[in-house]
């Protein structure tokens, strides 16, 4: 992808994730920002190496996105921040979630189907395309494990993903992540073709 392309993706999953926020603060009714931003394109196989690792312990949250064109979404995070979210999203003190039961993993989809769902919806009003989430699927395993579940079909089109480096903050803790979007090359096409049409 060239420079300019990936600046066009930057801005519109900068949008997307603002969007995502506001949501998600309409929801908890507590106000929520990113206080860091940045997007890269890495190869598929050095994703487990920014988690630390293919064997490091990490909480995902997958996506997959069909309509107009396909691509995949996956929120990856350390267990403490996982932990962190469910904390903020459940209105209990930070430090409060020790572990993710049922409850905790129902409460961390209701962010990835919030965070999904308004990123979508951003890409939609700036392309045009008709785009729609699966209902999010939560795991707690290896990096390496979680990554296996979306790397071979991201590897029949492409070799590389976008990676959001994000960190929300809320007034009384601050919470970081990634963020994966996996876009088919289909997908990829069609909405750099929407940036050079308008």
């Amino acid at each position: 992808m060239k420079d300019v392309e990936l600046a066009f993706w930057a801005q519109l999953v900068s949008r997307g994730m603002t969007s995502a926020m506001s949501s998600l603060s309409q929801m908890i009714g507590r106000d929520i920002g990113i206080s860091s931003f940045s997007l890269r394109q890495i190869p598929v196989a050095e994703i487990c190496q920014m988690m630390g690792g293919p064997d490091t312990v990490s909480v995902g949250i997958y996506l997959a996105v069909s309509g107009s064109a396909e691509g995949q979404i996956m929120l990856m995070y350390e267990p403490k921040m996982a932990c962190g979210f469910v904390d903020m999203m459940m209105l209990v003190p930070a430090g409060t979630t020790q572990s993710l039961g049922e409850m905790e993993q129902s409460a961390l989809g209701e962010l990835g189907n919030v965070v999904g769902s308004s990123f979508l919806n951003v890409l939609a009003d700036s392309t045009g395309l008709k785009l729609r989430p699966s209902p999010p699927t939560v795991k707690m395993d290896m990096a390496g494990a979680l990554l296996d579940t979306i790397a071979a079909s991201i590897l029949l089109t492409r070799d590389d993903a976008l990676v959001a480096e994000t960190t929300f903050v809320a007034p009384d803790r601050q919470i970081s992540g990634m963020f994966f979007i996996i876009p088919s090359q289909n997908l990829l096409d069609v909405i750099l073709r929407s940036r050079q049409a308008a």
